[in-house]
């Protein structure tokens, strides 16, 4: 657990940060769009503040793994393709901590590392964070979620399952991404369609590829976390500590 955590870490400390490397920038979206969107990501971050406070209460040995969830979605989400003005492309990491600690955990987290973002690396913004928040941390989580439990749930492989999971919630964000977009910044000819059908084409360039390495990426430390965090996993019945001593990985269930 404490190499993943300094790992990320080094990764962060080399990361370049140009300054148009964001998500919705500072003052992009015009106010009534941005306060749209902080109404609607609130109840989301309340919510699951409260089911963050129970899980980390009834097991308090889980808040490393917490941080590393959190220092993943930081470090990933700091990589920045330049996409659209006032926009980039990047991977999210908001699915390894959906598929551990559920979408309304990841709602709290995913708002915290887009605030930190915000103030420390200038990417994004305080007055777009409710939309940020909503397209990374609330779509993104929900959907990386809803797709592992589903797949785990068809019988397919759990790393497989993992990947697919990160890979759409990471296209589901930018799609939340261009919706938004397209409602603030109607085409001229076309109207919300066309503008939509632009964001979508011009983000499929870069994003694709990014999600299906962060896909990829996800897998990855979650494997690294099977060996070497078992019991942290068993708690949050990821898989049956009693079958993982035994050597059966097949055995591990859905979240």
């Amino acid at each position: 657990m404490k190499l993943v955590s300094f790992t990320l870490a080094g990764i962060l400390l080399l990361l370049p940060k140009p300054a148009y490397a964001m998500h919705i920038m500072e003052g992009f979206l015009p106010l009534p769009w941005a306060v749209f969107w902080t109404v609607a990501s609130l109840p989301f971050v309340v919510y699951g503040v409260f089911s963050l406070s129970r899980k980390a209460a009834h097991n308090p040995e889980l808040k490393l793994l917490l941080g590393v969830s959190g220092a993943f979605a930081f470090v990933l989400s700091a990589l920045k393709i330049p996409s659209f003005t006032g926009s980039s492309s990047h991977p999210t990491g908001v699915g390894l901590g959906a598929v551990l600690f559920g979408p309304t955990a990841m709602s709290v987290i995913g708002t915290i590392v887009l605030l930190f973002q915000a103030l420390l690396l200038a990417h994004g913004g305080l007055t777009t964070l409710g939309a940020n928040a909503f397209a990374m941390a609330i779509v993104g989580p929900f959907t990386a979620y809803g797709i592992y439990k589903l797949s785990r749930g068809m019988g397919i492989a759990s790393a497989f399952a993992v990947f697919l999971a990160a890979l759409l919630g990471n296209l589901m964000t930018y799609i939340t991404t261009s919706v938004q977009l397209a409602l603030a910044f109607p085409a001229e000819l076309g109207g919300v369609l066309a503008s939509l059908t632009k964001f979508l084409s011009v983000f499929a360039v870069t994003q694709i590829p990014l999600a299906i390495s962060e896909g990829l990426l996800t897998v990855v430390i979650f494997n690294f976390l099977l060996v070497y965090s078992p019991r942290e996993l068993a708690l949050l019945k990821i898989f049956s500590l009693q079958h993982k001593r035994k050597g059966s990985v097949g055995s591990d269930a859905g979240a």
